[in-house]
């Protein structure tokens, strides 16, 4: 059977013979909308109306070339969710040789300038929490963030204190955009990523990052009307720090079965120390009644990740959405894992031992959700946390709650520092 997007694509090709190249655009613009279909690798920028008198690195439309063929054969391979899966070198950005380098002050700055009207961002600490280790090189910056999809901001979640225009495109993408350059992450892992061909990748690379991305087979984004097209997970690094060794895919199973959700899983060296480390990113499946799901998709990850990193030898740092609280089943399993990992952000707490009392906090039709469902994982035998990002305050966030004009998502982001442990024997 078809899947629901593949059905969409075929209300979008005409009856009459198009070449390829016409067919993808045209898939692309039934896909996503008059105004989502951008998809460009800037080599040139050139201001639109809607522009702050900047560089336009935001608002920029260009002429098609070999860059943006690329891009649009690469989102084209995606739309079967099966070659997908049987390709998964698809769903990696393409070489952004040809793209100039941007200034973050710069593209800071225009953020900046287009969020002007709205509220200040809200002012966030790092709390240190550095032991007696030293380290020699400098520490590896990790964020963790559910970014929320636009389709699913605007036509599905029902944030009822949310006004409509807090969520407009044009704008959230800016906030989302200074909270990445705010904290400079050397490694950035995002779910509910619907943007990336046209926004986070261009802009992303420019910055020096190299990215990954892996859509859901069966996204509900391509439910709501004029999406731009399936969310998914993302993984960026900063290529001037890291070589890529090996890079994984992941579709997830539970109990046999293949699921809607995914991760990727990534093998990276250090440039400066030389030592190797897997880092992972996955979203599990919503909805309280659906705990064994979650459960058998987190067992399904922790046996790729094992396999992945020969047992622990390689250190591992997991981020993800994984939509339980602490006291579910998936959650004891990573807690209790022969992986050795450990929960960075139970470091806040008096004790160690204890997960913030939130990381999303939202007002839907239903009621008020306050939920912990964020975490980054990591090889406590292996690694050290540094520091970590304090979460917005209750007074911070509002009655209102999230998403809002100060904030873009419904989830915090989860930001820490680590550093390599002496290296202990085994390990690589």
């Amino acid at each position: 059977m078809a899947s629901r997007w593949q059905q969409r694509l075929v209300s979008v090709v005409p009856s009459c013979d198009v070449c390829p190249l016409q067919f993808y655009v045209l898939t692309l613009r039934g896909i996503l909308g008059p105004k989502g279909g951008q998809l460009q690798q800037l080599p040139r920028c050139v201001p639109s109306p809607v522009g702050v008198g900047h560089s336009g690195l935001l608002f920029s439309a260009c002429s098609m070339g070999n860059g943006t063929s690329r891009l649009y054969s690469a989102l084209a391979k995606t739309l079967n969710s099966s070659a997908a899966s049987q390709h998964p070198e698809y769903l990696v950005s393409p070489d952004p040789e040809h793209l100039e380098p941007i200034d973050p002050k710069e593209l800071l700055e225009e953020c900046r300038a287009v969020l002007h009207t709205r509220p200040p961002r809200f002012q966030r600490d790092f709390v240190d929490l550095r032991t007696d280790c030293p380290s020699s090189h400098p520490p590896i910056r990790v964020m963790q963030w559910n970014i929320l999809a636009q389709a699913l901001g605007e036509g599905k979640d029902n944030f009822v204190q949310c006004p409509v225009e807090a969520l407009k495109w044009e704008e959230r993408k800016c906030l989302i955009l200074e909270e990445i350059l705010a904290y400079q992450p050397d490694i950035l892992c995002l779910q509910e990523v619907d943007h990336y061909f046209d926004t986070f990748q261009p802009l992303l690379s420019r910055l020096g990052y190299q990215g990954t991305f892996f859509p859901k087979p069966w996204s509900p984004c391509l439910d709501v009307e004029h999406n731009n097209g399936p969310d998914g997970c993302a993984l960026f690094f900063l290529q001037n720090r890291f070589k890529l060794v090996n890079s994984a895919n992941i579709r997830l199973t539970a109990m046999t079965l293949k699921t809607n959700q995914v991760a990727i899983a990534q093998t990276l060296e250090c440039k400066e120390s030389g030592r190797q480390f897997c880092i992972a990113v996955t979203h599990l499946k919503a909805r309280t009644g659906w705990e064994r799901f979650r459960s058998a998709q987190g067992c399904d990850l922790l046996q790729n990740l094992q396999n992945i990193t020969q047992g622990a030898k390689i250190p591992l740092i997991v981020c993800g959405d994984f939509n339980a609280e602490p006291t579910e089943e998936v959650y004891k399993h990573f807690a209790s894992s022969s992986l050795n990992l450990n929960s960075a952000y139970k470091l806040l707490s008096a004790d160690g031992q204890s997960e913030p009392p939130y990381t999303t906090w939202k007002i839907r039709t239903s009621g008020e959700c306050r939920h912990t469902l964020d975490y980054i994982w990591y090889s406590k035998h292996a690694l050290s946390v540094k520091s970590a990002l304090d979460l917005l305050t209750e007074e911070q966030i509002g009655p209102n709650r999230l998403p809002s004009f100060n904030y873009p998502s419904d989830h915090l982001s989860l930001v820490c520092d680590f550093s390599f442990n002496e290296e202990p024997d085994g390990l690589l």
